[in-house]
Order: structure tokens, then sequence, then C-alpha cells
């Protein structure tokens, strides 16, 4: 599935890790076949510089492995990811236990370069590789009954340290509305920096959805669910008021402890100047016809 968007981002927008870590910018990656997919920035927009591989296996939330941001890539190796396979279920016609191997025979990965904003207010740029995730709800066939796509996580209390504590109600969910799990801006990731992805990132598939705040994206998912209902999600479940289900990153719809306006950019060390938040993380232009005639504020 082809999409093609604004892109206004030029070869030095993109940075490869060993460029990175070398702090220089490499100028020719895109002539060389190795640059990364970027979308179009807003006028006024600051430039789009990946993060360090360090500092995205390094600082990172996967509660299942602890609540500390360095409990993940500390903890998270113990957890098997291969063999692995995916439940596809609900309004759909071709359920069944699809393994990664299957599915991946059947994907185009491509590079997407992604801002990250999690609801804490930090933010990262993300040289993701991944596939749409409507190309593999198409593989399944989802059913005009379907209205909503259900997500679950692995739970594995001998390999996840962090899910012997109630932190959340296990094992983790989330969801989107069908046609923002079919938008072409919404992938499934299975590499950073062209290597395959960490286990504390979310091994060895995870939801990338760039608009909305970093815990939709749920990490290892081990089933997806059509289904005509909007479905519970772990943090709605463990306080509405806080966390809606839609979560879209909004500077105007403050979290109920601490402002939404602005965002701490990792890597630019902890006493940086602090940015403007962009409204739908910057990717405006692509999905707010989504949510036309629709209270953000309501349905945060």
């Amino acid at each position: 599935m082809a999409y093609r968007w604004k892109n206004t981002l030029s070869d030095c927008d993109v940075t490869p890790e060993a460029a990175f870590l070398n702090r220089r910018q490499l100028m020719a990656g895109a002539a060389a076949g190795i640059g990364l997919a970027g979308v179009g920035l807003p006028a006024g927009a600051q430039e789009l510089t990946a993060n360090s591989w360090d500092e995205i296996t390094g600082y990172n939330n996967y509660y299942e492995f602890g609540t500390d941001k360095a409990d993940p890539a500390r903890y998270a190796d113990a957890l098997t990811t291969s063999p692995w396979s995916i439940e596809i279920d609900g309004f759909v016609d071709r359920p069944g236990t699809y393994s990664f191997d299957q599915i991946m025979d059947k994907m185009t990965v491509e590079e997407r370069l992604y801002r990250f904003r999690c609801v804490e207010a930090w933010s990262m740029v993300v040289p993701w590789n991944g596939f749409e995730l409507a190309d593999l709800l198409a593989l399944a066939g989802v059913q005009a009954d379907a209205r909503y796509i259900a997500f679950e996580t692995a739970l594995r209390p001998d390999e996840m340290p962090g899910v012997k504590y109630p932190v959340l109600d296990w094992p983790y969910v989330e969801g989107l509305r069908l046609d923002e799990a079919m938008h072409p801006l919404t992938i499934m990731a299975t590499g950073i920096y062209g290597r395959d992805i960490p286990n504390q990132n979310g091994a060895p598939l995870r939801l990338v959805v760039p608009w909305k705040y970093g815990f939709k994206s749920i990490k290892s998912v081990v089933r997806i669910t059509a289904t005509k209902d909007e479905p519970p999600t772990s943090w709605n479940k463990a306080n509405a008021r806080e966390y809606g289900f839609y979560s879209n990153v909004n500077p105007e719809v403050d979290h109920p402890r601490w402002s939404q306006a602005t965002e701490r950019a990792i890597g630019g060390g902890l006493f940086s100047a602090r940015k403007p938040t962009l409204m739908l993380n910057g990717y405006g232009d692509e999905v707010a016809s989504l949510y036309a005639g629709m209270d953000m504020r309501k349905n945060f």
C-alpha cells in the first residue's frame, strides 16, 4: 500500500545512527539509498533529527518490566520473542493465529521518521522500520460491521517482573477507531535504525500512532480484534479522568496534573529549554480530518 505525503524534509534532516553518534550530519543519505522517509513539517516547525540508538532504547516506558525509565533495558532481555504469533479475530474474514514470519512474508517494510510524544511531556524523534497496519488488517479481511480495532500485549509473568505489581490491570490493552487504524501513518514497527526492534521497545512488533501520546502505541502485540464496540484500554481503565480513549496530542488540553503545552526533548539535557508541543504532534495536515466536528476536549 503506497502512501505519499507532503514532504518538506531534506537529506540533511536524516541522521543515521552512526552519524548521529559522531555528531555529524549525513548530507547524501537518500541518494545513497539509506534515507528515512519523513513526514512533512508544518510551517515554522522545528526540523527533525533522530535521537540516538542509546536514547531511544535506554529511556522508555514498558511497565511490564518496571516503572523506572531504565527498567525495560535492564530486564526486557528475558522476553522470548521467537517464535511469535498474533491472534487476529473478531469481525474479520480470515480469523486465526498468524506467525510473525507469515506476517512479514506478506508485508512491505518501510522507513518512517516520526515524532514520538509521551503523555509525561517528553519527546523523541524515532526512525522506525515497519509496515502499515492497514495492510495487516487487509490480510485478515476486516468486515463491514467492525468499527474499532483492539490490541493486547503479551503477558508473561515468568519473563516480565513488572506484572507482579498491580500498576495496571494486566494484560495491557489498547484500541483505535477503525479509521485511525487504517490511516497510512499508523504502522506496526518491527525495527529501529534498520535493526530489529529491541525487546524494551516492543519486540518483535508494536503499534506506532505518531499523532497520539506514546502509551497508545502498544508494544509486543499478541492479539488484534476487530469489534463493533469501543474497546477498553489500560490507562483509561486505570484513570479515565486523566487518560481518554483518543489521547491525541493536544497542547490545549492539559493533563489534570501537568501542562501539555510544552515538552522536554530527550537528548537535550535535563535542564534544556522546553519546546512548544505541536497540535496532533505535528501531523494535523494528515489526520485532523478524522476528528472533524468532534469536541476534542470532551473526546480527549
